[in-house]
């Protein structure tokens, strides 16, 4: 069950981030590298509200092709609020992950870790309901500044909030705006990085992300239709 107000979801969040599993890395070369990823009404902007529909996909891949995916159907159970997201849509992904017939050894999802007022983003959260690796990657941080990298493929630099780095900016491809990579659940950011670079194939998103997104895409164009 996941919280239903701001000061319930605060305490598991803080719960959450003091927690210290233990640490996950590849054990072998061929690895799933799952991706979630919940998209909206066409046309919906702002924060949203409770009861919005929201269509959920979630796909693994491994050795370059999808070998997994599931779709599910929901509402989101509140507005968006930063620091707040999984009051939004925590279920949403949990349902589309659990509907997997093959679990992946790793998850990728718009969502940020350690880079939090409570260090505990969506990414860490799910990954602890879960009891599955996690890795957040989105276009900008939430709290945490850095300077971007070197404008090379796989270039890094650090985003910190204080003197604590929370995460770090890759480049996946020279000449595009660099991610920001966040450890989530038992990743840390060397085994982050690593996982984002492997899940790459030429493009800026990560393979199992854009097939997640483009496969809750056609589920929502399908019941529009």
């Amino acid at each position: 069950m996941w919280p239903t107000d701001e000061e319930q979801l605060a305490a598991v969040q803080l719960e959450i981030a003091a927690m210290a599993p233990p640490p996950w890395s590849p054990t072998r070369d061929r690895i799933g590298i799952g991706g979630c990823w919940a998209c909206f009404p066409r046309g919906l902007s702002g924060p949203g509200a409770a009861g919005d529909p929201a269509w959920t996909a979630s796909v693994v891949m491994a050795s370059g092709r999808i070998v997994a995916r599931h779709t599910t159907t929901g509402a989101a159970a509140a507005a968006y609020t930063p620091g707040l997201l999984a009051l939004r849509d925590g279920a949403l992904p949990e349902d589309a992950v659990r509907g997997l017939a093959d679990r992946p050894d790793v998850l990728l999802l718009d969502a940020t870790g350690r880079d939090h007022p409570r260090g505990c983003g969506l990414a860490t959260h799910l990954g602890a309901v879960l009891d599955l690796p996690t890795v957040g990657v989105t276009h900008r941080p939430l709290l945490a500044r850095g300077d971007w990298p070197a404008d090379r493929q796989g270039a890094t630099a650090p985003l910190r909030i204080d003197d604590a780095m929370v995460g770090c900016w890759l480049r996946t491809r020279a000449g595009a705006r660099p991610l920001a990579v966040h450890p989530g659940w038992r990743a840390d950011l060397d085994t982050a990085v690593g996982v984002v670079s492997l899940a790459l194939a030429g493009r800026r998103t990560p393979e199992p992300l854009r097939g997640a997104r483009r496969l809750a895409r056609r589920s929502r164009a399908a019941d529009a239709g």
